[in-house]
């Protein structure tokens, strides 16, 4: 499909979809939609595959995202944004891969990754990779993870939460109460990010920074998660917002009873003894005041 132009108006009408193993290449194509239920690009059940290059895609209705995938979902140079919903969203094992593109969602969260179990989507593993171009929420956390497994990439992306929140894992209205959490593992390539991570008590999550990445947020600050970890390799850095724990800390630069590749803005990082013996159970100094120590 090439150079054209969809508007869809009716209630699960989208702009382009495919389902039981379906295929469509999109280049240059325009779509929108403007009733509830409407993904301008999805896949149903079944799944298919979806390769869009270049375009401009937009939805405007209740429960209508930009994206939605039971399936793979490639897009490049192309802008997406819903105004009626969240930006993206992936159901069961399936993927959403962005390269240099412009997507946004105004309501509910920027990305949710989920399970529903109504029969649309197997698994429930889902894989989200963008590199370059733009993530942005007006509401909720960037990503939000429920009654599933998520694993993030990004990589040199310019992202915006305006909730302050950057990634939630926890239990939904998805799933058998009790065992329906969000287990998310999000690694930043040359990456700024900003915001909380908030993680309930049937949930994990983990945080990897890599190639001189800065993260501006806080971990768990309820103190509530199954699992809460933070990695960092030598050219990335952690500025602390607010009192956070972990189980696990990767990559801490200590000198002395300093830790120098953690800002902490006065600020209190606990972690768990028995999950770091390299921190042999000390209390550190962090750059710019505050304390790493045991919990």
């Amino acid at each position: 499909m090439n150079d054209t132009r969809i508007s869809a108006t009716g209630k699960y009408a989208h702009g382009i979809m495919v389902s039981g193993g379906g295929t469509i290449q999109a280049t240059n194509v325009s779509a929108n939609t403007t009733s509830s239920n409407g993904a301008t690009i999805a896949t149903d059940r079944g799944g298919g595959t979806i390769t869009v290059s270049g375009g401009s895609y937009s939805t405007s209705g209740t429960d209508s995202p930009g994206i939605y995938s039971t399936g793979r979902i490639k897009v490049a140079g192309a802008t997406v944004k819903a105004t009626g919903a969240e930006a993206a969203v992936i159901e069961g094992s399936n993927s959403v891969s962005l390269t240099r593109t412009t997507l946004s969602g105004a309501k509910k969260w920027g990305v949710m990754i989920y399970q529903s179990f109504s029969g649309d989507a197997q698994g429930s593993t889902g894989t989200w990779t963008e590199t370059a171009g733009s993530l942005s929420a007006a509401q909720g956390p960037l990503f939000y993870v429920t009654n599933a497994t998520a694993a993030i990439t990004l990589d040199g992306v310019n992202t915006s939460a305006n909730s302050g929140m950057l990634l939630k894992a926890a239990a939904g209205q998805w799933g058998a109460s009790g065992a329906n959490g969000g287990k998310a593992s999000l690694v930043a390539i040359g990456q700024k990010l900003t915001g909380s991570v908030i993680v309930d008590t049937l949930s994990t999550a983990t945080l990897k920074l890599t190639n001189g990445s800065a993260w501006t947020g806080a971990i768990d600050t309820a103190h509530t998660a199954k699992s809460a970890a933070v990695s960092l390799d030598s050219t990335s850095t952690w500025t602390v917002t607010a009192t956070s724990y972990l189980t696990s800390l990767t990559g801490p630069k200590v000198t002395g009873s300093k830790v120098t590749n953690i800002i902490g803005k006065g600020h209190i990082v606990y972690y768990d003894p028995s999950s770091n013996s390299n921190l042999a159970g000390r209390t550190y100094t962090l750059t710019g005041g505050g304390t790493l120590q045991p919990a």
